[in-house]
């Protein structure tokens, strides 16, 4: 596959927000439908930077909050992540259509409210990386008109069902005109200057969505960021249009998972493009205390990858989907990684940074034991030490210093 060069060659976000422009213009739905790119879309070499420079543990929002940091201001909670995605609404924008999945643009009053929203979260954390969802494949049946062509029917003419426990209905995103109003979608989005992207939603590499990656990669332009959920799968096919994979690790349970999940995610590092932002998720098996599999899925994510982790609630739980706790084991401790991870005979993959080390131990290895010349302050433990045992689905932040020191 070729490579693909790193563009960020825009003006700064902040550069702009002091020289009084608020927005980018945001054309008519005709010139949206256009296939030229959004040439002063409010993208920049911020987003290099921003993924750039921040430090590790790093870890995302899926749509919901983190919920346990009772009478935290929002903001501040939300800005613990260094990467955001949610639907439009989130940020403060509305789209100007009484049926939202046929709207071209925004409301133009909503986005000074969102560019605001977003000024107000840098402020929090300069770092944050901020995705839109754009539905394409399933939505509530409010999103067309009842009768509208865009729906998928089965054989009885009937619209299928697409998302059972959100009560969703599926589009017809073999339409090649309907991919083209996706792609405008988020156009509109990333010229706004509110998000630096876009996430996609249920993915996997076939005619229809390798069609849908090179439109929306050709309307939001070469700079901004395309991220897609295809669980653990790779998705060779329509790498070269996207920069990160939401991995939505439903199955954790076995050793032959948690392979997989770590091929997928070392493949994703070497294969999207670039600036690369893989998100990994996993869900919790028992209760948001299944602490080992907190670890087990931070240091995965800080050994096979540069990217963003989260450990969750299950999905079928009867509260919103991704909710999950803050845990101080997150809280910026590693600074920078000094190069690659290495494979350790005794099954244990290790990774350097600044100010410590990360070892991961994966379900189905056996017990593991991190040797060092000083001591050590273990993350999961608080235990100082030279000698640091690890179990295996599990992981710890074995750190130079005392916990807390400067």
């Amino acid at each position: 596959m070729m490579k693909k060069t790193v563009r960020c060659n825009r003006r700064e976000f902040f550069e702009m927000l002091s020289a009084g422009v608020a927005t980018a213009a945001i054309g008519s739905p005709g010139e949206l439908y256009g296939a030229s790119r959004p040439k002063d879309a409010v993208i920049s070499s911020s987003i290099c930077k921003r993924i750039e420079r921040r430090t590790f543990p790093s870890v995302f929002q899926a749509w919901n909050r983190a919920d346990n940091l009772k009478g935290e201001d929002k903001l501040t909670t939300v800005a613990r992540h260094d990467l955001l995605f949610h639907g439009v609404g989130f940020f403060g924008l509305r789209w100007d259509h009484r049926y939202e999945g046929l709207a071209g643009q925004f409301l133009k009053e909503t986005v000074p409210r969102a560019i605001a929203r977003r000024k107000k979260l840098l402020e929090k954390n300069p770092n944050l990386v901020f995705l839109a969802e754009i539905r394409y494949r399933d939505a509530n049946k409010r999103w067309f008109p009842p009768d509208h062509k865009w729906w998928k029917r089965g054989k009885d003419g009937k619209v299928m069902l697409g998302w059972a426990e959100g009560g969703h209905l599926q589009m017809d995103f073999s339409n090649n005109a309907y991919r083209r109003h996706v792609a405008a979608r988020a156009r509109a989005a990333v010229s706004t200057g509110v998000v630096d992207g876009v996430m996609l939603d249920w993915w996997r590499d076939d005619d229809d969505r390798l069609a849908l990656a090179k439109l929306v990669r050709n309307a939001v332009g070469p700079d901004a960021l395309i991220m897609v959920n295809p669980n653990d799968h790779t998705t060779p096919g329509t790498a070269e249009f996207i920069n990160g994979y939401f991995m939505e690790c439903c199955v954790s349970r076995t050793p032959a998972h948690w392979k997989k999940i770590a091929r997928t995610l070392a493949w994703a590092e070497k294969n999207l493009r670039k600036p690369r932002i893989n998100c990994l998720e996993t869900w919790y098996h028992k209760s948001r205390n299944d602490l080992a599999l907190m670890r087990a899925t931070t240091t995965l994510s800080l050994t096979h990858s540069d990217g963003y982790c989260l450990f969750s609630d299950p999905n079928p739980l009867p509260s919103g989907d991704h909710l999950h706790n803050w845990y101080a084991f997150w809280n910026k401790s590693l600074g920078k990684p000094k190069g690659p991870a290495r494979a350790n005979r005794d099954g244990s993959t290790r990774r350097e940074f600044d100010s410590g080390t990360v070892i991961y131990n994966p379900m189905g290895n056996k017990p593991v034991t991190a040797t060092f010349e000083k001591e050590r302050t273990s993350l999961s433990s608080g235990k100082r030490a030279r000698a640091h045992k690890i179990n295996p689905c599990d992981g710890d932040i074995l750190l130079q210093k005392p916990s807390g020191a400067a």
